[in-house]
């Protein structure tokens, strides 16, 4: 958690010093140095204590001081000199989708603006709107991107406490019987409340989970309960324990959305029989209560993977033996969709290769941006071809695994691409994106991409990012008529901020019969472990196997990308 420590602080130097106007070279450096910490894989201090920290991508001799002093004092210099004189609540403004760095500049010095309840009064008396170069207009941008933050904040990006909760897990994992996740997040929703964990144990395991390094706060802690606020991003994190003769039953109530909940209690009492925390009831006798295998049983049922546990037709399928056979991690065989240095990556092609060798890939797609994409590095086709050629050498050194030449090809404005016909012929992966224009209905660009007959798949169809925007206007049913008619595959941007497509999009594209891609757009090599939440998303979309391409091994993955379109 450390490394997701450091990454708020530098993101906060250069929220600080972008709000005071300063350099903005430096501002970028220190967004850049957060994101790689962010998806850092080893813990920091590991990393720190091996005196390696300028062995990181991106962490030079200056930033490698500063994590040290942190590390060593809890403490930085240079994070209490550039932010003693920025107001808290300006850290928040920041966040507001619309919201940019001039003009909460603006309305700090103009309107005295400190933090959202000031933005609520001077939106409310008008004085927002009179502002020079504001206006009725953004004003309500504004406003809808308060409304939106104020929603997200209040939520736990499942990217931030799913590692989370794994740490606690790992570090309580010796002192208990039986432990898990539980809740929204063992159902793997995109965003969570706070983090439940549940544990078969003795009271003693209450102290050891209070008194671990990483607890910040002790909310409340008794004998079979507790609740702490832990240092990353403050979150809640609360254990229950329970009896293990009962921690099937428990896990099962305590995992199950409500509606699924009570339709399982609904089966329970036609049967005269009572469902519980504790167990499944017939009078007093236990009918079940130690596996949830059981109780599923019990009640007629196959057992139900937690992630479609929201009454979304589960139930009735698992009765009549039509549950999906889920795709798992082990199914996936590589990644299709990840950044090098030669784009706005900050991994090279051998250190990419080795990642995706070690999380036991065939192959990996490095999809740099192309050549509009300036602000993201995008590859003009001279550095494109310098890129290619070192994959070709890179790859002579590999019998089992391939890295793959691809693109993230921008969709322009009238549905071209931004290469042409004969460079994109070259690329063994052409992944299309739109990344500009969102104001306009961008279906019909989507539509002749896809009919470009070198595009394999579509990139974050919605465009959406869960923390700031809804994504594009877009008639996905259209684009996915589309994509079959074309046999284009659809990306899951296993990213946590977009996890587009979402769950319900990948079941609707299931069935009909449009393929899945699940990416992690990795930036970093941090980033591949994303590959996760991209699994469990598609689960919770009811996806199989058979209905995602990167589940092909290498060889017929590439006799499938052969064939025409």
């Amino acid at each position: 958690m450390k490394n997701q420590e450091l990454a708020k602080i530098f993101s906060r130097i250069a929220d600080s010093l972008e709000f005071k106007g300063e350099n903005s070279f430096k501002i970028s450096a220190y967004r850049k140095v957060a994101r790689i910490l962010n998806g850092y894989p080893k813990d920091i201090r590991q990393t720190w204590q091996e005196n390696q920290l300028k062995e990181i991508p991106g962490v030079g001799e200056g930033i490698a001081k500063k994590i040290a002093e942190y590390l060593e004092t809890g403490k930085m210099k240079k994070y209490q000199e550039v932010t003693r004189d920025v107001p808290e609540g300006i850290f928040h403004l920041l966040e507001i989708p619309g919201l940019g760095p001039k003009t909460v500049r603006l309305i700090y010095d103009k309107l005295g603006v400190q933090n959202l309840e000031d933005l609520k009064k001077v939106g409310a008396d008008g004085s927002l709107a009179r502002l020079f170069g504001i206006g009725d207009k953004k004003v309500e941008n504004i406003e809808k991107g308060m409304e939106r933050y104020l929603q997200v904040s209040q939520r736990l990006f499942l990217g931030v406490a799913f590692p989370a909760a794994e740490e606690i897990i790992s570090l309580l994992r010796k002192k208990v019987k039986r432990i898990s996740a539980a809740g929204s997040l063992r159902r793997m929703k995109e965003t969570i409340g706070d983090i439940d964990i549940l544990a078969a144990g003795k009271p003693a395991v209450i102290q050891v989970f209070t008194s671990l390094p990483i607890v910040k706060q002790v909310l409340v802690a008794g004998e079979t309960k507790a609740s702490v606020l832990v240092e990353t991003n403050n979150l809640q994190v609360d254990l229950r324990l329970v009896q293990e003769e009962c921690y099937g039953a428990a896990l099962l109530y305590f995992t199950g959305s409500k509606d699924h909940n009570i339709k399982l209690r609904s089966m329970a009492k036609e049967r005269g029989w009572k469902i519980s925390e504790y167990g499944l009831f017939e009078g007093e006798k236990v009918l079940a209560a130690k596996e949830e295998e059981d109780i599923y049983r019990n009640l007629g049922l196959a057992y139900i993977p937690p992630e479609l546990r929201e009454d979304q037709g589960e139930i009735e399928a698992a009765a009549g033996g039509r549950l999906p056979d889920l795709i798992t991690l082990d199914d996936i065989k590589g990644d299709l969709h990840v950044h090098s240095e030669y784009s706005d990556g900050v991994n090279s092609l051998p250190a990419l290769a080795e990642q995706a060798q070690e999380m036991g890939y065939q192959y990996l797609a490095v999809c740099d941006h192309t050549r509009t994409a300036s602000y993201a590095g995008g590859l003009s086709n001279k550095d494109l071809h310098r890129r290619n050629s070192e994959i070709d050498r890179v790859n002579q050194g590999f019998n089992q695994f391939r890295l793959l030449k691809g693109v993230e090809v921008e969709i322009l404005q009238d549905g071209s691409l931004d290469y042409p016909e004969e460079v994109l012929a070259k690329q063994d992966f052409v992944l299309a994106a739109v990344h500009q224009g969102f104001r306009k209905d961008v279906t019909e660009r989507m539509i002749k991409a896809m009919q470009n007959p070198f595009v394999n798949a579509i990139a974050h169809p919605t465009g959406r990012l869960i923390s700031r925007r809804e994504g594009y206007e877009v008639n996905l049913r259209k684009v996915m008529d589309e994509a079959v008619r074309t046999k284009t595959a659809l990306e899951l941007n296993a990213y946590y901020d977009r996890l587009d497509l979402n769950d319900g999009s990948c079941r609707e594209a299931k069935e009909k019969g449009v393929k899945i891609v699940i990416n992690t757009d990795s930036h970093n090599l941090g980033m591949f472990s994303y590959i996760r939440l991209g699994v469990g998303t598609a689960r919770r979309g009811w996806l199989e196997k058979k209905d995602v391409l990167n589940t092909l091994n290498l060889d017929d993955l590439e006799d499938y990308l052969k064939q025409p379109k």
